[in-house]
């Protein structure tokens, strides 16, 4: 059975470098095989800061933003969230779109592909480590960090990824493979 990926780019502000990574590490998680990735932009869903009168674990959802997602988010068995840093932080679309839904994050794992200025976003990512283990995700300490990456993208605003970012997302993908295996028989999909 193949394993669905999805790499969700959760920077949804006009102009947004996002984008351009998300499509690198996404056509990269494809050609590696070990998944069938899926890109997924969080700014499709126009999620409103979280507005559903039940809670998540629910699943009583009333709102079609929140049923989109549902199904959008259930659909893959990992992640990888192509994150920016604002503030030492991951993005609010970001923090909101974890909100919204419980039980379809409950044991998959998940990787961050961060950017940003000399940090390379690993603040926010960090940070959000924290925040998806109580939705009973496992992030992986393996992740893609990417430095200036307004530096890295052609005149097409193509981002030219280097040995460094090919082999540290090598490194994630095969953790993310062994997880995610793993994490099927408790979701009862093994």
């Amino acid at each position: 059975m193949t394993l669905k990926l999805q790499t969700i780019i959760c920077s949804t502000r006009p102009g947004r470098v996002g984008p351009s990574i998300a499509k690198w590490f996404n056509e990269f998680a494809n050609a590696d095989g070990r998944f069938e990735s899926e890109l997924v932009d969080l700014a499709e869903f126009e999620l409103p800061i979280y507005n559903e009168p039940n809670h998540p674990r629910l699943q009583k959802y009333e709102h079609d933003h929140t049923k989109a997602w549902s199904k959008s988010v259930d659909a893959a068995d990992a992640y990888v969230y192509v994150i920016p840093e604002y503030n030492y932080c991951p993005p609010p679309s970001f923090t909101n779109a974890l909100d919204y839904v419980y039980t379809e994050w409950n044991y998959k794992p998940c990787g961050f592909v961060s950017y940003g200025g000399v940090s390379g976003g690993l603040r926010s990512a960090q940070l959000a480590k924290q925040l998806v283990t109580t939705l009973k995700m496992m992030p992986m300490m393996e992740g893609v960090m990417v430095q200036m990456p307004w530096n890295l993208l052609d005149e097409n605003k193509v981002f030219q990824a280097s040995e460094h970012h090919e082999g540290s997302g090598k490194a994630m993908l095969e953790e993310l493979e062994k997880w995610a295996r793993a994490l099927q028989s408790i979701r009862g999909k093994g």
